[in-house]
């Protein structure tokens, strides 16, 4: 969790390639060995997967350079993955604004910004480009338990930019969709299968029900990178689970007896027809997913 957020995994992920062979003697070898051992830490996010086969990919097409060219051509490739998610970035806010109306009250899940990005964000990347198109617009921020990234990381980067915001607990979703106070929920991603369920942050997909039945629209911005083709649905994601502790406690204090027993999966997935369209950087994708994701 010291890196987290998909598409600043992939990043991560890229640099730790280079790094974990910089001072090789046996190159491919312990590019293997590395790459390997990254894909261990967080099983979810795509970015992370398609980030180690692009650098994989690019390091096997000069297999035949010297040692030494390989290894800056892999910083090389590392610094564009980073400079292009920027620019990836700007794109999704850029096409999700589009959405997004005057006086709109939008409600987000977890931490999408420049935090969890090289640069500005996928979700909160949408409300920070209709913002500076001087959109009046007002978020309401999940706290987002257990790890409470909405809380200590969203609402921070929304009133670095001068945005109305609200921190809410997780449980006052439904209360707030049902007094008519909240317009459209948008929310990133880490992995979208092929038909377009896409996991995220744990309570997600209470959010994409409730939306549902109060008939508001639930959008997901996310770059391409974090859709994973070769999986069918969201059945076949792969859900980490995380350390216990981090719902026994806040911060270092115990809120609950340290013996009871934790279920605490760090995603859940959201299907596709409970969301709305899927902001990425090549437009807006809408149903049939399959269809769109795959022009895409």
């Amino acid at each position: 969790m010291k890196i987290r957020g998909a598409p600043l995994l992939g990043v991560a992920a890229a640099y730790g390639v280079y790094l974990g062979v910089r001072d090789s003697k046996n190159l491919f070898k312990d590019l293997e060995r590395v790459i390997k051992y990254l894909s261990t830490s967080r099983p979810t996010a795509r970015n992370l997967f398609w980030a180690l086969e692009e650098m994989k990919e690019t390091a096997y097409a000069h297999k035949k350079e010297p040692a030494g060219k390989i290894k800056h051509i892999l910083l090389e490739k590392a610094e564009r993955i980073l400079e292009e998610d920027k620019e990836i970035c700007r794109k999704i806010g850029k096409f999700g604004s589009r959405l997004i109306k005057n006086n709109d009250r939008i409600l987000t899940h977890c931490n999408a910004g420049g935090l969890a990005t090289a640069d500005y964000g996928t979700a909160l990347g949408v409300i920070f480009a209709s913002h500076s198109e001087r959109k009046k617009i007002k978020v309401y921020a999940d706290e987002t338990r257990p790890v409470l990234q909405g809380a200590r990381l969203t609402a921070w980067e929304l009133i670095r930019e001068g945005i109305d915001t609200t921190l809410i607990c997780d449980n006052m979703a439904a209360h707030l969709m049902s007094k008519g106070e909240i317009d459209k929920v948008i929310v990133g991603a880490d992995r979208i299968a092929g038909n377009g369920d896409t996991a995220n942050k744990i309570g997600t997909y209470n959010l994409a029900l409730l939306t549902h039945y109060h008939r508001i629209p639930f959008y997901v911005a996310a770059p391409v990178s974090t859709i994973d083709i070769r999986i069918k649905s969201g059945k076949d994601i792969t859900i980490e689970q995380r350390n216990a502790d981090e719902v026994r406690k806040i911060g270092s204090a115990y809120i609950a007896p340290k013996q009871v027993k934790v279920l605490n999966p760090a995603f859940d997935v959201t299907p596709a027809r409970f969301i709305t369209a899927i902001i990425t950087e090549k437009g807006i994708l809408r149903k049939p997913f399959a269809r769109s994701i795959k022009k895409a």
